[in-house]
């Protein structure tokens, strides 16, 4: 890997790229994918890594914001990126789609990822900064599109330290991989943690329901991060008589997926701007089912009220953390001081907008988005950049997106509209049209409900809580 990655680095001084640009990462996951974020890190650059289910709209805004100067992808959004942004310098194309054999791409403009491997140069050695940026991964918050996170170079330092304390992680351990890099949790949680200790990665692609415990077993893993739609259809399965897991990370503990498994439930709360766990549970003092654990050693939490002030076990509130830009929290928001100082405030607390409670003997359990957010699946998602698709058809007067729960997503999008003059199905269809054409296919409506007007609270704001208990839970996909 690190020859590898050497390589790579040369390969992209050549292409004159310079210490500070900024590279789009743009892959599933893949051996590829981790070359190019360390040969960004050897030169100085910065891997820029986006969600691989972007559309066109995506793509232009990310490198748009970030200031790209070249890609690196794979067969399969070749050419979405290539016509996408043509005005890059350079697009390099690995040889496959993470193993699978790509579908025709010749005619694409690009350098072969292999073409980059070849040297035995050595980029010169750069002198260690913690204070370099290292990356940008965009995450949603409750701007109508994603923020850019920056990262340092010691960020991820302190993230790896972290991670391994807070797992008690040794080079014993076998991680299995299938969250995607261009997440926190994946990069930081898993690969970072698992390179500090010197242990072994099993990365896939994605995530495989059906191929969990072949890969598992066959690997003898140890320990993986696991999500709700993993966990409903692995407890509905046998357990395997013998395996290796040492521990499960998951959101919230569970006796029962504990007992069924026979294995450890590490419990976990963090952001894309705390690198790591700002909330873990410990393994000698798991909680209560549903707790996500106690304040993290190094970071100072609190949970204040409506109106800001602190409350105290038994009270329940919004979660504000504290720790240090550039180390135990992100640098800042690129190119955005008025992002970063609407959530970052001049004593240093970070707003993460979840609401929480705390018990009597400081557990802290998840209660939901306070911001206008969703939770589908392992993306957060924004309702205002559903709604900014929705407004830009022309064809409502207004419109509300919330969430409907999902018995293996945890949460999708319903719209509700106030249509102008025209005959609903031709309406319905052109919302979902706009959403296929400019949303990712997480984020697209699952439903579009039509109103004469909606609950309104003082000032004419939606109630969008009144809209969610109209939406029943949705207990299958048929």
């Amino acid at each position: 890997m690190r020859q590898e990655s050497d390589a790579f680095a040369v390969a992209l001084l050549e292409q004159n790229v310079k210490a500070g640009d900024k590279l789009l990462v743009h892959m599933e996951n893949c051996p590829e994918f981790l070359i190019t974020m360390f040969a960004c890190a050897r030169i100085g650059a910065v891997a820029v890594t986006t969600n691989s289910r972007s559309v066109a709209r995506d793509i232009e805004y990310y490198i748009e914001t970030a200031g790209i100067v070249g890609a690196v992808t794979q067969p399969a959004f070749a050419r979405l990126v290539a016509t996408t942004a043509p005005q890059l310098n350079f697009l390099i194309v690995t040889d496959t789609d993470s193993g699978a054999a790509p579908e025709a791409y010749a005619d694409v403009a690009h350098t072969p990822f292999q073409e980059c491997l070849k040297t035995t140069e050595k980029p010169q050695v750069r002198r260690p900064d913690p204070a370099a940026d290292f990356l940008i991964q965009f995450t949603s918050g409750t701007t109508s599109r994603p923020k850019p996170v920056l990262l340092t170079h010691g960020n991820f330092v302190w993230g790896a330290q972290m991670n391994a304390r807070n797992f008690n992680a040794t080079s014993d351990d076998i991680a299995l991989v299938f969250s995607p890099l261009f997440h926190i949790n994946a990069v930081s949680y898993s690969t970072m943690t698992t390179l500090w200790v010197g242990g072994t990665m099993v990365l896939q692609p994605r995530l495989s329901v059906s191929r969990f415990w072949d890969v598992s077993l066959r690997n003898k893993c140890t320990w993986t991060f696991v999500i709700p739609f993993l966990v409903y259809p692995l407890m509905q399965m046998d357990a395997p008589e013998n395996h290796n897991y040492r521990f499960w990370m998951i959101g919230g503990y569970s006796a029962a997926l504990r007992k069924k498994f026979n294995i450890e439930v590490v419990c976990a709360w963090g952001m894309t701007e705390t690198i790591t766990q700002g909330i873990i549970s410990c393994f000698h003092h798991t909680g209560p089912d549903g707790a996500i654990g106690r304040a993290a050693p190094c970071y100072t939490v609190e949970v204040r009220d409506e109106d800001g002030k602190r409350v105290g076990p038994g009270g329940k509130g919004v979660l504000f953390i504290k720790g240090i830009p550039g180390v135990s929290l992100f640098k800042e928001y690129f190119r955005d001081p008025d992002a970063t100082k609407a959530i970052i405030d001049e004593d240093g607390w970070l707003d993460s907008g979840d609401s929480v409670s705390i018990d009597e003997e400081g557990n802290f359990y998840f209660l939901g988005r306070e911001k206008d957010m969703l939770k589908v699946g392992a993306e957060n998602i924004a309702a205002l950049e559903i709604e900014s698709v929705i407004m830009q058809t022309g064809l409502v007067e207004e419109c509300a997106v919330v969430a409907q729960k999902h018995y293996i997503l945890d949460e999708v999008p319903v719209a509700f509209v106030i249509p102008k003059s025209g005959e609903h199905e031709g309406i319905r269809k052109a919302i979902m049209d706009a959403c296929a054409k400019n949303l990712a296919d997480f984020k697209q409506v699952r439903d579009v409900i039509f109103v004469d007007d909606f609950p309104r609270a003082t000032l004419g704001k939606v109630m969008k809580v009144r809209l969610r208990e109209q939406l029943p839970l949705i207990e299958s996909d048929d």
